[in-house]
């Protein structure tokens, strides 16, 4: 009975066998550059640019129909432009990047619907929006697979600036002109990681994978390693759940898998030891000398 529950679907089906593998992927790549998303304050632009490279993929989708490389490539390129953008506009204009990036988003979501009805059909654009994780093929694994091991990778290799970026960015602007190349390299790990989490969940899901565990997991660890940790687990987690889950109830995979997440978000804000709910209202020991 546990094994026909837990184990069978992805031991039977090959197509849950590389659901579970692309779910696990973005699990590994997505989370970390959420965490860092959060604490930079820049949650919300996340979402901005999940949408942002939808015109960019729809264009690929014009050009050469589903082609993975096309859209993928179409969708780097976009996002990556919309990033400059916003930036180039917030700095020479009185416009902050983040209203600056609401703006893109609104006008890309709109150019992306529009390209991709023009050639597609309501199918199409349900695929755009909503992605289909079940019908990841070999060619999408391999670059969810290889955009997460860059990610990682180049984390590692801009971890410090990164950190002192967002724990004391004045003084990183003293002792170090890295600030603004890791603020680049960073929007293009966003990018990159929106682009695998299109592959598997759509533009409007992309972000679910990268943000939710990521906030998460500030009720959980106060240390940014262990925030990543946490959030990585939170996610892989609700990659099996949610492929379980929509496999038994024949539900969306990927609404499924986000909703897992934000379940886990919501009891993390109820119980988690580093600021939830019940342990804000419980009385604390007072120190004593």
């Amino acid at each position: 009975m546990l094994y026909a529950a837990l184990f069978a679907p992805f031991a039977e089906f090959e197509f849950m066998r590389r659901a579970l593998v692309g779910t696990f992927a973005l699990a590994l790549g997505a989370p970390p550059v959420g965490v860092f998303l959060m604490l930079r304050r820049m949650s919300l632009i996340g979402d901005a640019m999940a949408h942002a490279i939808l015109p960019g993929a729809a264009i690929g989708f014009l050009l050469a129909g589903l082609s993975l490389f096309a859209m993928a490539g179409g969708g780097l390129i976009a996002g990556l432009l919309i990033a400059l953008g916003a930036g180039l506009i917030a700095r020479t204009t009185l416009l902050r990047e983040d209203a600056s990036l609401a703006a893109f988003f609104l006008i890309s979501l709109a150019l992306g619907v529009t390209i991709v009805s023009i050639k597609g059909n309501n199918i199409d654009l349900l695929h755009f929006l909503f992605g289909s994780v079940l019908a990841i093929d070999d060619p999408a694994l391999l670059l969810i697979v290889g955009i997460a091991s860059a990610s990682l990778l180049v984390l590692a290799l801009i971890w410090r600036p990164l950190v002192l970026e967002c724990v004391d960015p004045g003084y990183l602007r003293s002792v170090s002109r890295a600030g603004g190349p890791t603020h680049i390299v960073f929007l293009a790990l966003v990018v990159l990681n929106l682009v695998g989490g299109f592959q598997a969940l759509g533009t409007l899901l992309a972000v679910g994978i990268m943000m939710l565990p990521a906030v998460a997991a500030r009720f959980w660890a106060r240390d940014i390693t262990a925030m990543i940790g946490v959030a990585i687990g939170a996610a892989a987690v609700s990659g099996y759940a949610g492929l379980l889950i929509s496999y038994h109830a024949r539900l969306p995979s990927g609404p499924a898998v986000i909703l897992v997440a934000g379940a886990f978000y919501l009891v993390s804000v109820a119980l988690g030891p580093v600021g939830g709910l019940v342990w804000a209202v419980l009385p604390r020991r007072h120190l004593e000398a």
